[in-house]
């Protein structure tokens, strides 16, 4: 009997041990990830393995382990991905109103504004922003753009796009900026989206790496500064800001007559005025004149004319005489323009954003003539320009900012983007979509409305384009614009006389080269005799012609 029993409590406490090992064993199954059972019998939690994204891989070696705060824009909560877990990283949403669907890109960048503020100062709708003081100590803003219409084939002219960069740039000035103007921090912006951030406001030269789409920056906050304190757009005037301390953070807020006072700083940069002639020679008059009335008005800038081959010896002397100094270039195709047609070579242009010896110029075309010193333009963030109709700006003169990677990002567009009018400013006016609105008088495009005042040229000019026929391919009695009836819109013998008078400044041996050929003198004769015959109504065909280089021309 004892037997039996000692036989039957075996088998109970084996059946209990099996039992127990299956507990056991299911246990393992369903919390193995979280605990594991070692010798000592003790279940023990294993380190966490967290995924970073990729944004954070890109940075971490800028931080080198320092503890940071990173400032989420544009992304939602339920966006978890982009977040760092872990720590030494505290990140945060960035909270803003996105700026209302009402607001149009025309809104912003409009075609006309009343600069002289006749009906009052004009204003720019309002791009919402955080509160800056909210976030004053980030050290990195990862930012989702928005490439909503982008394809790489023109600019993208989208307000919350916008709205999103420059609430990036605000954040990075806001904590980067320390106290005192000179005192920076280190602050950088990773930009998530395939279209990147807007080149206008983000410069390429800071552009730290690059994976797919992600890019990370670490902005000159300097310039970075200057942006942000210029109108949201071209519906406002830009203004001149050439310092970015405390004092342009005040500057509106002191009386209009006390704000020419302000000691501009120009940061001891290297400046210079810069046009461009290839193809032929029919501008060389217009460059001489254009650098003599430089120095006219008593610019302390250098003078830089880029040329190709086209332009012979004998040009080239009488440009350096004038006042430039000379760099050939090779010229450059405008993809979009019929071959043989006038802007075939306009993309020569790009050849400025070579010029890194500088720090800062500013392009003139070669029928512009100066009327006043513009050495202040050098103070304006690149891209500052006059307008010229709906939201472009006019190419004609323009605040730039050398830059061999800007010139690339060019090149590689020039065969991407389209050209309304398949040069240059069509092309410039896709790629700078956000531009600064210069007063139109630094730029006063000669052109007038078939009715509109033609003779009361604007005293306070900075300088005129002459659009249509040019002053040196007329004779100085007039204004041949008048004699072909589809360019009377450019014709204004005040203007024409204007330019006469720098003619009249320049010494005899520059003169020279301002001359008339036989067969541009047999052009203007053709044409006086067109308007006589059509008996045109402003009658300048019968004005008597006295101009002595009708009767000896140049070869």
């Amino acid at each position: 009997m004892a037997t039996k029993f000692l036989n039957s409590n075996q088998k109970l406490f084996i059946l209990s041990l099996i039992l127990l090992s299956l507990s056991l064993m299911i246990l393992l199954v369903f919390f193995g990830s979280k605990y594991s059972i070692f010798d000592t019998g003790k279940a023990q939690i294993e380190p966490q393995v967290f995924t970073y994204p990729r944004w954070f891989d890109l940075i971490k070696e800028e931080i080198d382990g320092k503890k940071i705060k990173v400032g989420l824009v544009n992304f939602g909560d339920e966006e978890p991905a982009y977040r760092v877990h872990g720590s030494g990283v505290n990140t945060v949403h960035v909270r803003f109103d996105r700026v209302s669907e009402a607001s149009k890109w025309v809104d912003f960048f409009p075609e006309w504004i009343d600069e002289d503020q006749k009906s009052g100062p004009p204003t720019c709708p309002e791009i919402p922003m955080p509160r800056l003081e909210d976030y004053r100590d980030l050290d990195v803003v990862v930012a989702k753009v928005p490439c909503d219409g982008w394809t790489g084939k023109s600019g993208l002219r989208d307000v919350f796009r916008l709205q999103v960069n420059l609430v990036v740039a605000n954040l990075l000035v806001r904590s980067g900026w320390v106290m005192e103007p000179d005192v920076k921090r280190p602050v950088y912006a990773v930009f998530v989206g395939d279209c990147g951030p807007m080149p206008e406001i983000f410069r390429c030269d800071d552009l730290s790496s690059k994976l797919g789409d992600h890019w990370v920056y670490k902005p000159e906050l300097r310039r970075l500064k200057q942006k942000v304190v210029m109108p949201l757009g071209s519906c406002q005037i830009a203004q001149p800001y050439g310092i970015t301390g405390k004092e342009a953070w005040r500057y509106y807020s002191l009386p209009k007559e006390k704000r020419k006072k302000l000691k501009y700083s120009t940061f001891n940069q290297r400046e210079a005025y810069v046009t461009i002639l290839h193809s032929s020679e029919a501008y060389v008059c217009g460059a001489i004149a254009l650098a003599q009335s430089i120095i006219l008005a008593n610019s302390t800038r250098d003078l830089l004319l880029l040329h190709d081959e086209n332009i012979s010896p004998k040009s080239l002397t009488g440009l350096r005489a004038a006042g430039w100094k000379t760099r050939q270039i090779d010229r450059i195709r405008s993809p979009f323009a019929q071959k043989g047609s006038y802007n075939e070579w306009n993309y020569s242009k790009l050849r400025i954003w070579l010029l890194t010896w500088y720090d800062k110029v500013v392009f003139i075309d070669a029928d512009v003539l100066v009327l006043k010193n513009m050495d202040n333009l050098f103070i304006y963030p690149p891209l500052s320009a006059a307008g010229n109709d709906q939201t472009l700006f006019n190419s004609g003169i323009m605040v730039v900012e050398p830059s061999l990677c800007m010139f690339e990002d060019l090149m590689v567009k020039s065969f991407q983007v389209d050209s309304y009018n398949g040069g240059d400013q069509g092309f410039l006016n896709e790629v700078f979509t956000w531009w600064h609105r210069l007063p139109s008088k630094v730029n006063f495009l000669k052109v007038f409305q078939r009715n509109g005042s033609r003779e009361n040229i604007p005293n306070d000019l900075s300088a005129i384009h002459y659009l249509g026929l040019k002053p040196w391919m007329c004779y100085r009695d007039y204004d041949c614009n008048w004699d072909m009836k589809e360019r009377q819109i450019f014709a204004s013998d005040k203007a024409h006389e204007k330019w006469w008078q720098v003619y009249d400044a320049m010494p005899e041996n520059l003169q020279h080269y301002c001359g008339l050929t036989e067969n541009m003198d047999w052009r203007i004769k053709k044409w006086r005799k067109i308007a006589r015959n059509l008996r045109l109504p402003d009658e300048h065909w019968r004005i008597g012609v006295t101009d002595p280089r009708q009767h000896n021309f140049v070869q």
